[in-house]
């Protein structure tokens, strides 16, 4: 888990938690907050390097 949390950042993992930033900034500023569950999504995504890329569709299998 710690190895997943800490390594391979790359330039989507950053854009994904700079999304989920905004989206959790618009949502107090507007006070939509059905948009803290749209970033919660791409936060979860930035954290565990999951969700589409290159790659495909998966989580990475080297651990």
């Amino acid at each position: 888990m710690k190895q997943i949390l800490f390594t391979n950042w790359h330039a989507m993992r950053f854009i994904r938690l700079a999304f989920a930033l905004f989206l959790f900034v618009q949502a107090f500023v507007i006070q939509e907050w059905f948009l803290v569950a749209f970033g919660a999504f791409f936060l979860i995504q930035a954290i565990f390097n999951t969700g589409c890329g290159a790659n495909g569709c998966q989580i990475p299998k080297k651990l």
